[in-house]
């Protein structure tokens, strides 16, 4: 088993309190996040876009070992997710990936295969079973 933690430390009320998260690595260490920062566009993190910044790093890993199965090994692969919450529901709805790689060796079948392959198996695309995923892929 793997296990990672982060935490979030929150004070007052919704709208008017504050928050501080921060990850085991300590690569975010009392990063502030609040309402403001993720229902009214305010500079700062919020959930949905950490969760948006693991799922392309998840998808991302997972796409390079799809493509060893193929006998491909990719020079780069970038990929954004947009994660969509609706503020009436409280509810991710849907992740869109947006991928550009570049491989030596493949073609835009195998390329399209081996993407969709790593958004079923990617573990965060897992987690996010209950919401909409999709994908567009392209080689560059």
């Amino acid at each position: 088993m793997i296990e990672k933690t982060g935490s979030a430390k929150w004070s007052g009320g919704l709208k008017d309190g504050k928050g501080h998260l921060s990850t085991q690595s300590g690569v975010l260490s009392d990063q502030p996040y609040g309402f403001n920062t993720r229902f009214e566009g305010a500079a700062g993190t919020d959930p949905e876009e950490l969760l948006g910044a693991a799922h392309a790093a998840c998808f991302s890993m997972a796409l390079s070992n799809v493509l060893a199965e193929y006998d491909l090994t990719p020079d780069s692969i970038e990929t954004t997710a947009t994660v969509t919450l609706d503020p009436g529901s409280l509810t991710i709805t849907k992740v869109h990936l947006d991928t550009k790689a570049s491989i030596p060796g493949a073609d835009e079948a195998k390329y399209k295969e081996a993407a969709g392959k790593a958004k079923e198996g990617c573990p965060v695309s897992k987690l996010f079973a209950g919401a909409e995923i999709t994908m567009d892929a392209a080689l560059t």
